[in-house]
């Protein structure tokens, strides 16, 4: 499971493909130039280190997403629940609020989300 942890630069790199694949290499660089400020070797550097992931693959110069965006958000955002508050999703969900208030619209949708993944459905 941890081919899914993603460091900064690869996580930038999967954004710029998860919007644009599949993309050819070449279309890609000059993406991550205009997008991240990226020069060609860097932007390589990090493309393999995500093929050897198994994140994407890069056939014929054209790149192609293997894993999907919200597998990888699903596995980050476990990861962080797990660490930082002992798997606690209340005790998460209390720290990401602050002191932050939610709007009726925001709170019905959460209300909605949690009564779709109770137990007891």
């Amino acid at each position: 499971m941890d081919e899914l942890m993603l460091c900064e630069s690869e996580y930038r790199l999967m954004d710029v493909i998860w919007k644009y694949a599949p993309v050819e290499s070449g279309r890609l660089v000059k993406l991550c130039e205009s997008e991240l400020d990226w020069k060609k070797s860097t932007t390589y550097t990090i493309l393999r280190k995500l093929v050897a992931k198994g994140m994407v693959r890069n056939d014929d110069a054209t790149v192609t997403v293997l894993i999907p965006r919200d597998r990888v958000q699903k596995f980050e955002s476990e990861r962080v629940v797990t660490k930082s508050f002992g798997g606690s999703l209340p005790s998460f969900l209390a720290a990401f609020l602050g002191d932050r208030t939610l709007s009726d619209k925001e709170a019905d949708e959460l209300i909605d989300l949690i009564d779709k993944y109770r137990n007891d459905n």
